[in-house]
């Protein structure tokens, strides 16, 4: 965890008991940024699993966004995947949820802990269910970027985020924060 406390002292099936997102939700508030990494980058706005999302990646999306998609210091970055788009899909089919919550997916690539860590924001939330691309860059570790982002830059870290309609509403009218 962080805070010098170690994660098998507050972390349990229940999840965690001390900066769990229901401990802490009421004392959050900032800009909230969204970069629609899947929409930007993909033909079909969604990621392919596996695929890491890269700083160039991440660059590449504010600029396609604009103005309002920079991300300063203190801000909630929401980045869209576009993986619960296509579990929905899979839903709709009769096909369950699929490995949606546990299997590959698009996220963030450990590279990007240096852009995190620039930018200065206050915490990141997505569309998958690891934030970070599963499978995991390191055979040696399991969710690393969650390992650095957490204890070493103090990021509060959102999982299963559905941000569908923010996107959808983000891209009508051009207004990413």
């Amino acid at each position: 965890a962080w805070n010098g406390r170690g994660a098998g002292d507050v972390v349990t099936s229940q999840g965690d008991s001390v900066t769990g997102i229901e401990t802490t939700a009421a004392r959050i508030a900032g800009r909230g940024v969204l970069l629609d990494v899947g929409r930007a980058l993909a033909s079909d706005n969604e990621l392919p699993d596996g695929f890491a999302i890269t700083a160039e990646h991440l660059d590449a999306t504010i600029a396609a966004q604009g103005e309002t998609a920079r991300v300063g210091r203190g801000d909630l970055l929401l980045v869209r995947t576009g993986q619960l788009t296509r579990a929905r899909r899979g839903i709709a089919a009769g096909d369950g949820w699929g490995d949606y919550a546990g299997g590959p997916a698009p996220g963030l690539s450990f590279a990007t802990a240096d852009w995190l860590h620039a930018s200065e924001i206050a915490g990141i939330a997505t569309d998958t269910w690891g934030f970070e691309v599963r499978p995991n860059e390191f055979d040696a570790a399991f969710q690393p970027l969650h390992q650095v982002a957490i204890p070493h830059i103090g990021l509060f870290i959102g999982e299963m985020w559905d941000l569908d309609t923010l996107a959808a509403d983000c891209a009508a009218d051009a207004v990413y924060e």
